[in-house]
């Protein structure tokens, strides 16, 4: 369980707050920093608070949860509640993680509340005392001299990560392509992904990526040059989070 992540509520249906707050408080460990009631008041409170997560009620009068997401950092991700469901496509253009329809009930918010701890076990929880919103969790670049070997044989082959395009996995063995070769290791691709840096993204079963050897990603596919690589729905939420927090 994420017990150092921070969230606030905001909504403007008192009996939905104190639902969400009850909740909260007696099944996470979480940090429940404000209750909000209309979406003004909430951006208010995050000019000078930075929280992970906001439980956002879609239907407030004067400014929506819509119109407040489309504000926020992408570093602040949302679980949206509302009474109706033809939003839920609409929200995942946002860093979104769960869309809960009202009245939550306790199962669906114990089915919530493991979608989050997975996801911030996944990607870290961001650190409220080191650099500012704008600043955070953008994807790490590969230093020059990054490395690892992989042994061929009765030979240790030194390979600089920044010069893998991606790695696909087969079954037990995963083929580590470069522009120049394609080395074949006796090693999950699952093995591999928890040794590398976090300029490496997993986007499907199979494959594993290099950001910074991506040139385009177009519906769901990435390109690196003219190899083009699928992104699974598994995957996508998170890896296209990762890119937003480079998309001008």
């Amino acid at each position: 369980m994420s017990t150092d992540l921070s969230c606030i509520i905001v909504d403007d249906e008192p009996n939905a707050v104190s639902l969400l707050e009850m909740f909260i408080r007696q099944n996470t460990g979480w940090d429940l920093r404000a209750k909000c009631y209309d979406a003004r008041e909430a951006l208010a409170f995050l000019k000078n608070d930075h929280v992970d997560l906001i439980f956002l009620d879609i239907n407030m009068p004067q400014l929506t949860g819509m119109e407040m997401a489309a504000l926020l950092p992408p570093s602040t991700h949302i679980v949206f509640t509302t009474a109706y469901s033809e939003y839920a496509a609409e929200s995942y253009s946002f860093p979104t993680i769960d869309y809960l329809l009202k009245p939550i009930t306790l199962k669906r918010f114990y089915a919530a509340m493991q979608k989050i701890d997975s996801f911030f076990a996944r990607t870290g929880t961001p650190s409220r005392d080191a650099v500012p919103p704008s600043a955070e969790a953008a994807p790490a670049l590969i230093r020059e001299d990054e490395y690892f070997f992989i042994k061929s044989g009765r030979t240790l082959q030194k390979v600089l990560l920044k010069d893998i395009l991606y790695i696909e996995g087969e079954k037990e063995y995963a083929r580590i392509v470069t522009p120049e070769q394609r080395l074949l290791v006796y090693r999950r691709l699952k093995d591999i992904e928890d040794q590398l840096s976090p300029s490496f993204a997993r986007i499907h079963n199979s494959y594993i990526v290099n950001l910074s050897r991506l040139d385009a990603i177009k519906d769901n596919h990435v390109f690196i040059g003219t190899i083009q690589i699928p992104i699974s729905e598994k995957f996508r939420e998170a890896f296209m989070n990762r890119i937003k927090q480079r998309v001008f």
